[in-house]
């Protein structure tokens, strides 16, 4: 099976910027562009999509919360409508910019708070993954496996990619999303090694794309390390 690699980009705005997009397009299969919401802005999606484009890279929407304050990290009320509404109004503000490139949208992923809040709740990714096949049921959704979110994409018939974070530190099975050191998840080396060891061993054979985020400290090494190691199953003919 061949292993996709996935990065959260696109989320500079105005003059601030945020993660090596740059130096990650060219080591990445996947990319997840913010959509204005928790980042990124009309230029930067333009620009972010182009970049894809150059690189052969297959593009999907970042879906967060309205909290650019926060960077959408901030666990904030929603209802399912809600949910729903921004789902769609994000994937189709993408799409204009993938539209003017003749490019079209691979899949969608949530981001930060909104990822964790859709996982635990069931209205709540019921609502996106509503949003997403009502935009087009064709796409898929990168989720956690056995979440709530993944439920129900199976439900809809909308493919769901489970998803691994080699950048972040998990116990018990369970990503430590925030809050975490760059001492709990190692060194390029050591997350390579990681993933290696995770994607050998039978219990986790239905991972289909590992995630490094642009704004890590490092993250470049760091999806380098895993496209070393990783070399034969992202290009199973070599």
């Amino acid at each position: 099976m061949a292993i996709d690699l996935n990065c959260d980009m696109g989320e500079s705005f105005g003059v601030y910027r945020y993660g090596a997009d740059e130096e990650m397009m060219p080591l990445i299969t996947s990319a997840n562009i913010a959509c204005g919401f928790h980042g990124g802005d009309p230029r930067i999606m333009r620009e972010t999509v182009a970049l894809a484009k150059k690189h052969g890279v297959r593009v999907g929407a970042h879906i967060g919360l309205p909290d650019r304050g926060g960077f959408g990290r901030r666990y904030i009320q929603m209802s399912p409508n809600e949910v729903y509404d921004l789902s769609l109004y994000q994937l189709g503000a993408l799409d204009a910019f993938l539209r003017a490139e003749e490019m079209t949208m691979a899949h969608v992923k949530l981001h930060g708070a909104l990822y964790m809040m859709a996982s635990d709740d069931q209205a709540l990714s019921d609502a996106f993954t509503e949003a997403v096949y009502a935009f087009d049921p064709s796409l898929s959704i990168f989720t956690l496996p056995g979440c709530n979110t993944s439920r129900s994409a199976a439900r809809l018939g909308i493919r769901h990619i489970h998803e691994y974070f080699a950048d972040r530190p998990y116990s018990d099975g369970k990503v430590k999303m925030f809050g975490w050191t760059l001492d709990e998840i190692g060194s390029p080396a050591d997350i390579a090694s990681r993933v290696a060891q995770l994607l050998e061993n039978p219990e986790y054979a239905d991972i289909g794309t590992v995630c490094v985020h642009s704004d890590t400290a490092g993250a470049p090494a760091i999806m380098k390390a895993i496209r070393d190691r990783l070399l034969p199953v992202l290009n199973p003919e070599e």
